[in-house]
């Protein structure tokens, strides 16, 4: 059998090599997410508790819920561009041992001072987390590769509400007076463990970059090297953080993506609280609702992922998920005391559509940014459209403290979330993709119009 050369790979072998790519690091990516996202999370479900133990209100919930986005602002720039200094895998081992320990600590979130607190901390120990491992993917696949990578990794977001709801609801219904705890403060001490485990794992498991890569061959490693040195050096992609931020292209996407995670942050802190007000009281319940819904969620960032590798196409795709996402919360609110039913597909439909919008989103700025810009830029991105998870559910808990409803609050998201239909389709230019089968496959700018 020949071994595979830089300068010219059949389709097949091409195929093989990056097989063994994704199967090496989009699992392992993917449970740390997993893992990541419940313990960013699983105060959705404490909160069906927590507040009436504590004797808290709706809007301490949600501006504890959405602090985690100050501290996740703050440090998300500084931490990848140290990701791009000293590697990928030192970088997330710190930060998946940092949230893992802060996790357990929220245990001790008996005061809204500590709750508040602990979840910036929160913030700050995950920021680089999501934006990192997008940057590193794109050290491992090029352009016409990567949408089926971002797919997979960001679907176990939607795995861990598949994982974590169940998981929640069945501490909280057990658990409960065990060691003289109360069933909240079990589930942040369980869903914390595995976090400390696997961050770790991550020293010894994760490879920075292909040159790297003693599970690649020699020749294997120069073509994965070679196709991701041809992309580095397209025309057209800026390479410097300041030329990036002085361009109006990247404020653009920040805009986009932030209404695209007002959405999503509704729904991750929101969802549970839904399906309770629609009549589903029981903890465990709820949680197996919410794994039904996520695991819908899963499965549309999976095939998002994959149609846009095989089409080259993010613009359009992106935009249409995100006006489905939008629809859906808005048929949610309509719903919301009409039909529980009704309420709770609507729930799913926005869930899917916001979810499979995000992995292919991440296409478009790709496009444009390489170097110190793509690891800036993606962060910078990240970090300001994620202040949208800081005030859409804060807005959302006061909107229902002084209306007793959800509904106005979700009808104001569907409207952020549309924006972002609406500015995609009238600002960011289409592109076409040359075919996968090469190494000389580069995205090619169209004018906006045609």
């Amino acid at each position: 059998m020949s071994t595979p050369q830089t300068a010219a790979v059949t389709p097949a072998l091409a195929e093989s090599i990056y097989r063994k790519v994704f199967f090496r690091l989009v699992p392992f990516l993917m449970l740390l997410w997993i893992v990541a996202w419940i313990d960013r999370v699983n105060i959705g479900f404490v909160k069906l508790r927590m507040l009436d133990d504590l004797g808290w209100s709706e809007a301490i919930y949600g501006l504890g819920a959405g602090i985690f986005f100050i501290g996740y602002f703050l440090f998300e720039v500084p931490s990848n561009l140290l990701l791009q200094r000293i590697g990928a895998k030192k970088t997330i081992m710190r930060i998946t041992l940092g949230w893992g320990v802060v996790s357990i600590l929220m245990m001790f979130a008996t005061t809204p001072e500590i709750f508040y607190g602990l979840r910036f901390l929160l913030g700050v120990f995950e920021a680089g987390f999501y934006p990192g491992i997008i940057l590193y993917l794109t050290y491992w696949f090029p352009a016409n590769r990567r949408a089926k990578a971002f797919g997979m990794f960001m679907s176990a977001s939607a795995f861990a509400g598949v994982v974590g709801g169940p998981l929640a609801g069945w501490i909280m219904t057990s658990m409960g007076g065990v060691a003289g705890l109360a069933e909240w403060q079990w589930v942040f001490i369980i869903e914390g463990i595995p976090s400390i485990i696997l961050g770790i794992a991550t020293l010894f498991y994760l490879t920075d970059r292909p040159h790297h890569a003693k599970w690649l061959t020699q020749a294997e490693r120069d073509f994965v090297q070679g196709e991701l040195d041809k992309e580095e050096h397209a025309e057209g992609r800026q390479h410097g953080m300041l030329a990036a931020l002085k361009g109006k292209t990247i404020w653009l996407f920040i805009l986009i993506f932030f209404c695209i995670i007002a959405a999503n942050s509704s729904l991750t802190f929101y969802g549970p609280s839904l399906v309770a007000t629609v009549g589903f009281k029981d903890p465990l319940v709820v949680g197996w609702i919410m794994a039904g819904i996520n695991l819908l969620g899963a499965a549309g960032m999976i095939c998002a992922g994959f149609i846009s590798d095989r089409t080259g196409e993010s613009r359009v795709q992106t935009s249409v998920s995100a006006a489905l996402g939008a629809l859906g919360l808005a048929g949610a609110a309509l719903l919301i005391t009409v039909s529980p039913l009704g309420a709770i597909a609507c729930l799913a439909l926005a869930l899917v559509g916001t979810m499979s919008a995000i992995p292919v989103f991440w296409q478009m700025p790709n496009r444009f940014f390489a170097g110190a810009a793509a690891a800036g830029g993606v962060a910078l991105i990240n970090s300001i459209a994620n202040l949208a998870g800081f005030g859409a559910p804060y807005m959302l808990g006061s909107l229902k403290d002084s209306t007793g409803s959800l509904a106005p609050g979700l009808l104001i998201v569907a409207g952020v979330e549309i924006c972002a239909t609406i500015l995609i389709l009238l600002l960011v230019p289409k592109f076409r993709e040359a075919p996968k089968a090469g190494a000389d496959s580069i995205p090619v700018e169209e004018p906006a119009g045609r």
